[in-house]
């Protein structure tokens, strides 16, 4: 699958800048590069040695295009594992085109989607999960995605799997020696051990899995809906938890009548609030609508963010239960935040008669800023963090979430064999199967296909 061709692309976001870096890879870009490049002390870029940087200008014939400064980096030491140069030019989006198209002219293809850090993995640089660590810490825009996407990337959930692929294929290649002296009827293979093994790889299998739940959240985001009656001030608390007006507040009930969504960092996890259209009773077809699309983001949100107007209790406080309890019983798993809003409005004894009525609720004012921090808090401890901190692996992956499950299942099916006194070349079959899962994550098993489905979703240029 290695292309011996050599490919540039735009490493840097397309668009004017101070700096724009112009890429090439493949066995003949050091050469490519030297020959539109007029070194400001003579340089021959062909003997120059690894890791260096050097001045001078992008010539084409007669015509100076730039000034530029290259990085040379001989291969097999470079990112790709190939000989690469990387040009960095002025950010002019003219300047940028007029190098590229130079450098198609004189033997260079455009690169496609990843296929710079696809390279890296064909040459031995990465292996497929830490290739996708990769575009992983680039979409990274908290610092827990950005921290477990660095720990993937340094190869520690790859480690996990390498070692665990390692001790399955020990005993593997002893359960099918033993085939070959199957009618001699010896056991090669301690069972005994074999068996402390398949507990110990479902341990860890298990833990993965568990992690996923975690991590998924956290690469994507957490979604909270913010629900309630209309006019009891979900905009206003949206507004306040993102400390812009980026919500339309009015005293006119039904003013929110779709979703409105953003998102917000808390303690390094991202979160994405939405704010929903009030729930009540209307024969407005448009509000109808939107209190449709509330009840379905209910449905999607993790955490669910119950708002009343707490002033207005001793009105509609019978009211309220039944509709609070009616997202109780609808969405009985999902974590429900009860919020009594205004509470400025309030006196002391007020509060105190409201809290013995509903005691998990948390007293706030969106309009004056009271009790939001405590809000902030109250979410970020629905997020199981301990592993995050304790800098343990975490899959957030949907490829590898896939092949950990089928890898747990068939380890479970060689337990019941062993258990069973299932024949040899029965368990064998099993343990091939999950060798070829775990094979999967890393990148040992691959095929043109997956490789193109997991490369298509990088940008241009790595």
């Amino acid at each position: 699958m290695i292309n011996q061709d050599s490919i540039v692309a735009l490493a840097t976001p397309s668009g004017a800048g101070a700096i724009a870096i112009i890429r090439i890879s493949g066995s003949e870009a050091i050469t490519i590069g030297n020959s539109v490049f007029k070194s400001i002390k003579n340089k021959d870029l062909t003997k120059q040695k690894t890791h260096t940087l050097h001045l001078g200008h992008i010539v084409d014939d007669n015509k100076t295009l730039d000034e530029v400064l290259i990085s040379v980096f001989k291969g097999p030491n470079s990112y790709t594992g190939e000989n690469t140069i990387e040009i960095s030019c002025h950010g002019s989006t003219y300047i940028q085109q007029q190098i590229i198209q130079l450098l198609l002219r004189k033997g260079c293809r455009m690169a496609d989607a990843g296929e710079f850090t696809l390279r890296a993995f064909l040459n031995g640089k990465l292996d497929l999960s830490q290739a996708e660590a990769v575009a992983d810490l680039i979409s990274s825009d908290n610092e827990a995605s950005h921290q477990i996407a660095m720990q993937q990337m340094r190869g520690g959930f790859s480690n996990e799997i390498a070692k665990l692929r390692e001790e399955l294929l020990n005993f593997a290649s002893l359960i099918e020696l033993e085939l070959d002296f199957a009618e001699e009827d010896v056991e090669f293979a301690d069972r005994t051990q074999f068996y402390e093994l398949l507990n110990r790889i479902e341990f860890v299998l298990k833990r993965l899995i568990d992690s996923f739940a975690v991590g998924n959240v956290i690469k994507n985001g957490i979604p909270v809906a913010i629900v309630g009656e209309p006019n009891v001030g979900k905009s206003t608390l949206l507004n306040a938890l993102l400390n812009e007006e980026r919500a339309i507040v009015s005293d006119i009930a039904g003013t929110t009548r779709d979703t409105i969504e953003d998102e917000l960092v808390i303690g390094g996890i991202g979160f994405r609030f939405i704010d929903t259209a009030g729930i009540r009773e209307t024969k407005d077809v448009v509000e109808s609508i939107g209190i449709k699309k509330t009840f379905e983001k209910i449905e999607q949100a993790q955490v669910v963010i119950f708002l009343f107007d707490s002033s207005e209790f001793k009105v509609s406080g019978l009211k309220l239960k039944v509709e609070l309890e009616k997202i109780k019983n609808q969405f009985p798993l999902k974590p429900l935040v009860i919020i009594g809003n205004k509470s400025d409005k309030l006196t002391e004894s007020e509060i105190i008669n409201l809290k013995s009525e509903i005691p998990e609720i948390l007293m706030l004012s969106a309009k004056e800023n009271i009790g939001v921090e405590e809000l902030k808090n109250q979410l970020l401890s629905f997020v199981n963090t301990g592993a995050l901190r304790n800098n343990e692996t975490i899959v957030t992956n949907t490829r590898h979430y896939d092949s950990l499950l089928k890898a747990l299942d068939e380890i479970q099916k060689v337990k019941f064999g062993l258990e069973t006194n299932l024949s040899s070349d029965l368990i064998a079959l099993d343990i091939r199967e999950a060798l070829y899962q775990f094979g999967l994550i890393t990148g040992q098993v691959s095929n043109d296909e997956l490789l193109g489905n997991i490369f298509a979703n990088f940008c241009i240029g790595k």
